[in-house]
């Protein structure tokens, strides 16, 4: 990938937002109140769900896909799409010329999101993409005891994501039953790019995978009583060999009657640490050194906005000519750990993981998303 460049604009950095769904409100609720950022319009195919959010959150314009394409004082698209439609619209947007933050996962195969890796890069265009949690304080404050020597050289990691599966309280789950979705596609993201962090690039995995059910029942809302067929593994237990020669052991799971979210534990030759959620951008951190008898509790220092950080990254950086920190390549490893882990899945042996993820600089603490950095004029 080519070096980035600073951008020739100045002030805060213009922003469209194409999505006007459920997980809009996350993003606008801080892009709409980052000085660094202006949000210029809000586009979606249905143009009343766009106005509705333009109206709630006082952004001056909104429309269909083609309305924030074309917006001359938009440089930075937010694709909030759903996921069949990431790499259509974040090519709609890299061709109009604009830098593009897609919500996870960048892609659902390797071939599309390969293609729009080069596209971009082609076009001098930057990609940074979902999840941006591991810029929040939980995670990065983990993530620098670990580089600091606090438990020794990393060794191994557990994960566990473990719910009975969405159908019982989502109005419409189906899709997160369907090819690309599914315990790991949905919730992989999370778990393997805090992985990705800590250890490096995932060299090579192997996987097991299983449906409780080939059909499942929606149980709430408009479509309550609704039969929809399981088209992914709704439970996946997945090691992983990273380029340090560390490994990981991660258990996806639709499929459990006991929750158990969050669970992110690795082990290094001189002491265990425990993450806070990796979906969540805040948590206390613990640390069991060997000889201690109990927990240590480490609270987050630094920012913990939530979701649109990274697109504040990502503006910041554009403006300064440095590498922002959740990357189009660090999303594609992502995806490409997951697709091996399928095919793993299918194959019954260990599939290597071509690609690489570019190490992520940490995010410093007194990193502040609500002051204005970049003065002058948009």
């Amino acid at each position: 990938m080519s070096s980035p460049a600073a951008s020739s604009r100045r002030g805060p950095v213009g922003v469209g937002v194409i999505g006007a769904g459920n997980i809009s409100k996350q993003y606008l609720d801080n892009l709409t109140v980052f000085p660094d950022l202006k949000v210029h319009v809000i586009a979606d195919l249905f143009e009343e769900a766009a106005e509705a959010r333009a109206a709630e959150y006082g952004i001056p314009e909104w429309g269909g896909v083609e309305k924030a394409l074309n917006h001359p004082d938009v440089e930075i698209i937010v694709n909030l799409t759903i996921p069949a439609a990431h790499v259509e619209v974040a090519t709609a947007a890299v061709n109009a010329g604009k830098h593009v933050w897609t919500e996870k996962p960048i892609s659902l195969d390797r071939e599309s999101g390969l293609g729009l890796l080069k596209a971009a890069d082609a076009a001098g265009i930057r990609l940074g993409c979902a999840p941006d949690t591991f810029l929040g304080a939980g995670l990065q404050t983990a993530l620098r005891l670990i580089q600091h020597g606090d438990i020794g050289t990393p060794l191994t990691a557990m994960t566990t994501f473990q719910t009975p599966g969405p159908e019982s309280w989502h109005p419409n789950p189906a899709f997160l039953f369907q090819s690309g979705a599914g315990p790991l596609f949905d919730m992989g993201p999370y778990y393997l790019t805090t992985l990705v962090q800590a250890f490096g690039s995932i060299r090579k995995v192997a996987a097991v995978g299983s449906k409780a059910k080939e059909v499942r029942v929606i149980g709430s809302g408009p479509k309550a009583g609704e039969e929809f067929t399981v088209e992914v593994p709704t439970h996946v237990s997945a090691i992983a060999q990273f380029e340090s020669g560390a490994s990981s052991h991660s258990v996806f799971s639709f499929e459990s009657p006991r929750v158990r979210m969050g669970f992110v534990e690795i082990t290094g030759t001189e002491a265990t640490i425990s993450l806070p959620d990796p979906n969540n951008f805040d948590g206390d951190i613990r640390l069991w050194r060997a000889g201690d008898e109990d927990w240590t509790t480490i609270p987050a220092t630094g920012p913990a906005n939530g979701r649109g950080m990274g697109v504040l990254d990502l503006a910041r950086s554009l403006r300064a000519g440095v590498p922002h920190r959740a990357t189009g390549q660090l999303a594609y490893h992502v995806l490409d750990s997951m697709v091996s882990i399928s095919e793993s899945i299918e194959s019954g042996t260990f599939v290597d993981v071509e690609s690489s993820a570019p190490a992520s600089a940490p995010l410093p603490e007194d990193w502040a998303p609500e002051t204005l950095t970049l003065g002058g004029t948009a």
